[in-house]
């Protein structure tokens, strides 16, 4: 047994780790997001109709397809050039970014409900003003929390994004609890809407009343403004061409694939997907955190190491993967026997490829504070087309399962190809070290 001494020994040596510290806290915020957004649907499972679920899982995640598009890549923008900003400068980044990103949302969301319905039957719930309004509030709330999470990692103030989520996420399920008690005293509901609107309002509430007190206690002096924002639309225009397909190329496929198991097979089979993927996705988020730490700890002229990076990652990732592939049908069957049957294997191939996942987050973090943005995109790019190709051509054929099959062989693509442009890069650069230089650090903060 681990005596008390050695785990406190443990715990004050992550302390003065920033890099460690700052992962665990972001990785600590994805396990209340998890484990309390587990519970929220596992509530919703077994008091909605799975087509209802379905409908309104669909509808997040275009919303978040949508707000993955449109956010203009702000929120690395703020781990960029966020530290070492002056109270005046930190507030015109931070205002035009969340400004022209939240409209940048509602474009692309109205967009999104005139066009999707027209050439996916499946997502005839977009049609019409409700539906376009739904899907609005929907992207404008995940692009919220996008960027405002971005400005805590900027800061490498992980615990101030830990207490947003937190009290968002237990927001959510407040919120479903009170219109699930509603409904059961006879009053008629839109069980799809009133799922939606529970994950949605809290997320809003929360972002606006960050924006309110959070600059002060980030950044003493500043405060969020609208004079002044126009001078950042040209960082944002290289922000675009620069981070923002990087994340685009990154993220993008996650965020698609549960649209495209809409379009390709409904959304009952949606709801299937999305709980087996939301169970696995406590995995997929630790590398990306891990990554966005490490990106921040250069950027504050931190020479951080991927050695470090990636052992942070398997510390974290281990046990859990482990416990899901011995017991991820026993999970799912919480929420009912159907999700299990469904999901089982497709559970078991999501973990399996967190692995690959980890290896290509971490390669593109590091490539990313050297100013390789090029290298990023590329290989980003890889993993996505391989993703969503795949995906689109086996779910007709193996069900949710292809969509497992297809996620596997992109990343497991985009790991081999970090294999070989690693061994390319380091023939003629032997001798050099993982580490970033100081004067490495300098040169990329100063690129956009």
């Amino acid at each position: 047994m681990l005596s008390g001494g050695w785990v406190a020994g443990v715990v004050r040596r992550a302390g003065r780790d920033s890099l460690a510290r700052n992962s665990l806290l972001i990785m600590a915020t994805t396990v209340v997001n998890g484990g309390l957004g587990y519970l929220y649907w596992m509530v919703a499972a077994r008091c909605v109709p799975a087509s209802e679920v379905g409908t309104a899982t669909a509808l997040i995640s275009a919303a978040t397809a949508v707000s993955m598009v449109a956010n203009l890549g702000a929120g690395h923008m703020f781990i960029q050039r966020l530290p070492g900003s002056d109270a005046g400068a930190w507030s015109r980044i931070v205002s035009g970014g969340l400004v022209f990103g939240t409209a940048a949302t509602v474009v692309a969301a109205v967009a999104a409900a005139l066009v999707v319905p027209a050439v996916a039957e499946n997502f005839g719930f977009l049609a019409g003003v409700p539906g376009a309004a739904a899907l609005v509030c929907a992207a404008v709330a995940v692009t919220g929390t996008t960027l405002l999470d971005n400005v805590y990692v900027a800061h490498r103030a992980g615990h101030g994004m830990l207490v947003r989520n937190l009290v968002v996420a237990a927001g959510k399920i407040v919120t479903l609890l009170v219109i699930l008690v509603a409904g059961s005293q006879g009053a008629r509901l839109d069980w799809a809407g009133a799922v939606l609107i529970s994950w949605t309002l809290p997320s809003l509430l929360v972002s606006a009343l960050t924006v309110v007190i959070g600059p002060h206690r980030l950044r003493p002096g500043a405060r969020l403004r609208l004079a002044g924002i126009r001078a950042e639309l040209p960082r944002l225009r290289a922000a675009v061409t620069g981070h923002h397909l990087i994340n685009l190329t990154q993220a993008g496929p996650a965020a698609l694939l549960p649209v495209l198991v809409t379009a390709r097979l409904g959304s009952d089979a949606n709801a299937h997907f999305y709980l087996a993927w939301m169970t696995a996705a406590m995995l997929f988020m630790v590398s990306p955190a891990v990554a966005s730490a490490l990106y921040a700890e250069r950027t504050n002229a931190a020479p951080v190491g991927l050695t470090r990076a990636a052992a942070v990652v398997l510390a974290v990732v281990g046990v859990p993967a482990v416990v899901l592939l011995g017991a991820g049908d026993a999970i799912l069957g919480m929420f009912s026997a159907g999700y299990a049957d469904e999901g089982g294997l497709l559970l078991k191939l999501l973990v399996v490829a967190a692995l690959p996942d980890a290896v290509t987050n971490l390669a593109v973090a590091h490539w990313r504070s050297r100013g390789d943005f090029r290298r990023c995109r590329r290989l980003n790019a890889v993993r996505a087309v391989s993703c969503l190709f795949l995906a689109w051509s086996l779910l007709p054929v193996w069900g949710v399962t292809g969509a497992g099959v297809a996620w596997l062989a992109g990343q497991t693509a985009s790991a081999l190809l970090v294999g070989v442009l690693a061994t390319v890069r380091r023939a003629p650069d032997r001798g050099r070290r993982d580490a970033v230089v100081e004067g490495d650090v300098r040169t990329s903060a100063g690129l956009t």
